[in-house]
């Protein structure tokens, strides 16, 4: 089955200190079952990696090696939008988190998410969440 992919499930299995048995079932799954993003998903995770090296936790070439990789991870990047200023605003989410819950909801697909706050969201919205 299809799922939306964000951010934060995403890094917790790129980066070993993160990486618990969800991970990496979620790292597994990625090879079956198709993942979906938003555009901002590439922007979010790049900008956590960068940001990780800036703070002395990667070097330079892993920080190339982490981007390079998932920039090959096999996730459909979808550019449409629809209610996500009006999910924000409902559940009291940043704008780009809210991105992650309209594509699920539109869709009808799980969120996969770490992401506590925005896992509340879902549950209320009626949207079905793994991490």
């Amino acid at each position: 089955m299809k799922f939306v992919l964000d951010a934060s499930a995403t890094l917790a299995f790129i980066f070993p200190d993160e990486r618990d048995d969800a991970a990496i079932r979620l790292a597994h799954r990625l090879r079956e079952t198709q993942a979906i993003a938003p555009l901002i998903w590439r922007w979010e995770v790049q900008n956590a990696i960068i940001t990780i090296e800036r703070r002395g936790r990667l070097a330079a070439d892993q920080t190339s090696a982490l981007l390079d990789a998932v920039a090959e991870l096999p996730v459909t990047l979808d550019t449409s939008e629809g209610s996500h200023v009006e999910i924000a605003r409902r559940f009291n989410l940043s704008a780009y988190d809210a991105l992650y819950l309209d594509l699920a909801f539109r869709r009808h697909l799980p969120l996969v998410t770490r992401d506590v706050r925005l896992r509340q969201a879902a549950h209320r919205l009626g949207v079905t969440t793994e991490n």
